[in-house]
């Protein structure tokens, strides 16, 4: 059952239709003294700022939020090996001890966010996309997260006074993206843009917005900045968005829920991915790695509706 509603739109593993065709990408001309055009040295693809010497079978996937878009540290053996080489990563930090560089693709090997962080949604989102996606397509995601942050980090016009008055653990972070996380994501997305489409984007952030009933207003405008600084078209550009540890795992969040459900009040072409039976650790605030790899089966399951 799939619950698609003015309130909410939820998807789990086990609710998921793949009855959407797969849609045809856009060439659109550039317009001159009012007449439009078509220039191969400048015309925009797939929206309104990808332009067409890019591969429109490199679908490109922008990741952000807090801890469990980072990934809980901790990886283990099984997540290690066997990454399909279709499915690409795009460093937006250097990896020093992995030989990452930042603005380089390699193979989405864990971790995906930082060098420290470990499996997370994003993981098995991409293996499930490349698992289920014609051999032709190649899947690549950008994952910028910040552990513990709030959703205004992400807010280009409020980001500097969230982050001045952050715990200094969160300011190393917040420096590893040149003291600007949003805008660390677009100049890796634009980048990206080179060689690849951007089909959709994954949210996991709302711990440390708990209770705050604006969190949905918040996600929107950051949704509509992305749409509108990247150059897209918000109806070929889902938002999905993940809850919180469920109640069913005690979630020490979980009545968060309630206000994710809501975000597609505020934003059209979202969708909430339920949580429900990931399975926590201790702290009820993150989940296991069997909880990543089960979640982002289930953000896969639902974006494979759209591309």
């Amino acid at each position: 059952m799939i619950r698609i509603g003015s309130a909410a739109r939820i998807f789990s593993d086990t609710q998921m239709s793949r009855s959407i065709r797969r849609r045809d990408f856009l060439i659109a001309a550039a317009a001159a003294s009012g007449t439009a055009y078509l220039n191969m040295s400048s015309a925009r693809a797939f929206g309104l700022g990808q332009a067409v010497s890019l591969d429109p079978n490199f679908h490109v996937f922008l990741a952000f939020g807090q801890s469990n878009m980072e990934g809980f540290p901790g990886i283990e053996a099984q997540d290690k090996t066997g990454v399909d080489p279709r499915f690409r990563m795009l460093a937006a930090v250097d990896f020093a001890d992995l030989g990452r560089q930042k603005g380089e693709w390699y193979t989405a090997s864990p971790p995906l966010c930082r060098s420290t962080t470990g499996l997370c949604p994003a993981d098995y989102f991409g293996r499930t996309m490349v698992a289920r996606l014609p051999e032709t397509i190649t899947v690549g995601v950008i994952n910028v997260a910040v552990a513990g942050c709030r959703i205004e980090l992400f807010d280009k016009d409020a980001y500097q006074s969230y982050a001045a008055s952050a715990a200094s653990w969160m300011k190393d972070i917040i420096t590893q993206y040149g003291g600007n996380p949003y805008q660390r994501l677009i100049d890796m997305a634009k980048l990206a843009q080179q060689k690849g489409v951007i089909k959709g984007i994954l949210l996991h952030q709302g711990e440390s917005n708990a209770n705050d009933t604006k969190w949905p207003a918040k996600v929107g405008k950051i949704y509509r900045d992305l749409i509108t600084d990247l150059n897209l078209e918000a109806g070929k550009v889902p938002l999905l968005a993940g809850e919180t540890v469920n109640a069913d795992q005690q979630g020490a969040t979980a009545s968060m829920n309630t206000i994710i459900a809501d975000l597609p009040k505020v934003v059209p072409n979202s969708y909430v991915i339920s949580s429900k039976g990931c399975e926590s650790r201790n702290d009820h605030l993150h989940f296991t790695p069997a909880g990543y790899r089960e979640f982002g089966k289930r953000y896969a399951e639902a974006m494979l509706r759209f591309v």
